[in-house]
C-alpha cells in the first residue's frame, strides 16, 4: 500500500506498460485516494479503462481529467476518439476541435478530426484536415493511410495507391521473405512470390494481378491462408500455391503483398483487371455439390456475418440471420454459406425460409466455390464470400453499410468495376438494414418469377 500518490502513479504506469491492468488500476485508484486532483493518474486510468473496453468508465475519467487540465490537447483528442467509437459524433467533434485549437501544430490532432469528418460524410473537410496534418508532419503514416482510403473511394487512384504505401509502416503481417520487394523491375526469367494479406477477401480480390506478373515473364508463387490453398490452385497465372504454416521453398527473386500490385501496375478505373472468372470451381466438387442441392427453383446462397475481429464488423455484418427474414419468398431455396460467427443460426432459420445449412460441411473455399457454382445468386455482406462469388463471375448482391463503407465499393454506385457480376445494395444515410433488405426482397421476387437453372462454372 502506497502512502505517496506519485509513487502509486509511477508504479501504475509501470504495471500498465507490463500489461498488468488490474494491478495498474489498483495503483491509480490508490494515487487518487491520496490525491483526488492527481490529473495524470485520472487521465491514465481513463486510457486504461478504454483499453479494457469499458467505454463509460473511460469517458468518466477522461472528463474528470479534463476538468483538472482543460488545456490538455491529448486528453481532448483521447476523449474525441472514444466518443467517435461510440458514434456520438457531435460530442466527438467538440472534443476533436478543442484538441486542434489547443494544439494547432499537432498532425495527429488534425488527422483525428479528419477521420471524424470523413466518417460523417464530410469528405472535402476531412481531406483538408488530412492535408493540414501532412503539411505539419509529411511522413505521418496514419494520416497518409487515412487519406489513401478517401482518395481510393473517390477513384483518385494515382495518389491513393501512393498514400496506401504508408500502411506497411504500421500494419503487422505474419509473413515476410528474404528477398527484395518488387518495385516494378523486369521479371523475365525471374521468380516472385505474392505474400499474405490479413483477410481472405483481400487475398481473393488482389490476387487477380497474378496473370499480369506471369505476362511479364515471371514464375509466380502465392502464399495464402490454408483455407484458400485448394481454391488458389485454380488461379490463373500461378505456378505454385503454398499455405501459411507450410515449409516454404524460398529462393525467390522478389516478393510483394497483393495490395501493392494495383499501385505498381498503375491501375486506373479503365485498367482495373476485370476479366472474369479468374478463380474457378473444381469440376469434381461442382458435381458433388450438385447432388446435395435442390434440383428445382431459384437457388440463393447467403452469408450474413464477417470476421468479428474486423474493426468495422459491427456495421458491415448483419445482427443475425433473422434480419434476412423478409427474404423468405416463394420458390426460393436458400443455402447457408456462413462459416464461423453466425454459422449455427442457419440451424434455426426464420419462419417460412427454406434454408440448407451447409456451413459445417464446407472444408475450405474450394468447397464454397463449388457450391456457389451451382447457385443462381449469392447475397452477402462485405466478406470473403462476396469476393469469391465476384471472382467466379457469379451474380452477387452485396449488402453495404452506410457507416465507414470500405473504399473499394467507392461512392454512390450500385455496381463495381472490380466485379462486373456484382450489384451493390447500400444502406441509406442513417437508415439501417431494414430498407436494404426490403429492396433486396422486392428484387428477389422479380428474379424468382423468371428463375432458370444455373449454369455451373
Amino acid at each position: 500500500m502506497h502512502t505517496d500518490p506519485q509513487q502509486a502513479y509511477l508504479e501504475a504506469n509501470h504495471l500498465m506498460a507490463a500489461g498488468d491492468y488490474a494491478g495498474a488500476e489498483a495503483c491509480y485508484l490508490q494515487a487518487l485516494a491520496l490525491q483526488p486532483w492527481h490529473a495524470a493518474a485520472r487521465a491514465n486510468l481513463g486510457y486504461l479503462k478504454e483499453q479494457q473496453g469499458a467505454a463509460a468508465e473511460a469517458e468518466f475519467h477522461y472528463r474528470q481529467a479534463i476538468a483538472l487540465m482543460p488545456d490538455h490537447a491529448q486528453l481532448q483528442q483521447n476523449l474525441g476518439a472514444l466518443l467517435l467509437k461510440e458514434k456520438r459524433f457531435a460530442e466527438s467533434e467538440e472534443a476533436m476541435r478543442a484538441a486542434v485549437a489547443l494544439a494547432p501544430d499537432s498532425g495527429s490532432a488534425w488527422n483525428q478530426l479528419g477521420v471524424l469528418l470523413v466518417c460523417t460524410h464530410r469528405e472535402p473537410e476531412g481531406e483538408a484536415c488530412y492535408r493540414q496534418a501532412l503539411a505539419l508532419e509529411p511522413h505521418h503514416a496514419r494520416t497518409q493511410f487515412n487519406l489513401s482510403y478517401l482518395l481510393l473511394r473517390q477513384a483518385r487512384f494515382e495518389e491513393g495507391w501512393r498514400m496506401l504505401e504508408a500502411r506497411w509502416q504500421f500494419d503487422q503481417f505474419p509473413l515476410s521473405f528474404d528477398c527484395p520487394f518488387w518495385e516494378g523491375e523486369p521479371l523475365a526469367g525471374k521468380s516472385i512470390v505474392i505474400g499474405l494479406e490479413a483477410g481472405h477477401g483481400d487475398m481473393i480480390h488482389f490476387c487477380r494481378y497474378a496473370p499480369m506478373l506471369k505476362a511479364r515473364g515471371a514464375t509466380v508463387s502465392v502464399v495464402c491462408h490454408p483455407a484458400l490453398q485448394r481454391l488458389f490452385a485454380t488461379l490463373d497465372g500461378v505456378d505454385r500455391v503454398s499455405a501459411l504454416g507450410e515449409a516454404l521453398p524460398g529462393g525467390w527473386d522478389y516478393w510483394t503483398r497483393p495490395m501493392r500490385l494495383p499501385g505498381i501496375f498503375g491501375t486506373e478505373m479503365a485498367s482495373i483487371p476485370a476479366a472474369m472468372p479468374y478463380l474457378h470451381a473444381q469440376p469434381e466438387l461442382v458435381a458433388h455439390w450438385r447432388e446435395v442441392l435442390p434440383q428445382q427453383g431459384l437457388r440463393v446462397g447467403l452469408a450474413w456475418r464477417g470476421n468479428s475481429n474486423f474493426e468495422n464488423d459491427a456495421d458491415r455484418s448483419l445482427p443475425s440471420l433473422m434480419t434476412l427474414s423478409p427474404l423468405a419468398v416463394a420458390q426460393v431455396h436458400f443455402v447457408s454459406l456462413q462459416k464461423g460467427a453466425g454459422e449455427a443460426q442457419a440451424l434455426l432459420p426464420p419462419a417460412g425460409m427454406e434454408l440448407y445449412p451447409l456451413g459445417s460441411q464446407l472444408a475450405d473455399f474450394a468447397d464454397t466455390a463449388a457450391v456457389i457454382a451451382n447457385l443462381d445468386l449469392v447475397i452477402s455482406v462485405d466478406t470473403a464470400v462476396a469476393h469469391l462469388a465476384g471472382a467466379l463471375g457469379k451474380p452477387c448482391w452485396l449488402l453495404l453499410p452506410d457507416y465507414r463503407c470500405d473504399w473499394r465499393w467507392m461512392k454512390d454506385r450500385d455496381d463495381t468495376p472490380w466485379y462486373p457480376s456484382m450489384r451493390l445494395f447500400r444502406q441509406p444515410r442513417d437508415g439501417g438494414w431494414a430498407p436494404v433488405i426490403a429492396q433486396v426482397s422486392a428484387e428477389l421476387v422479380k428474379l424468382g418469377s423468371s428463375a432458370v437453372a444455373p449454369d455451373p462454372q
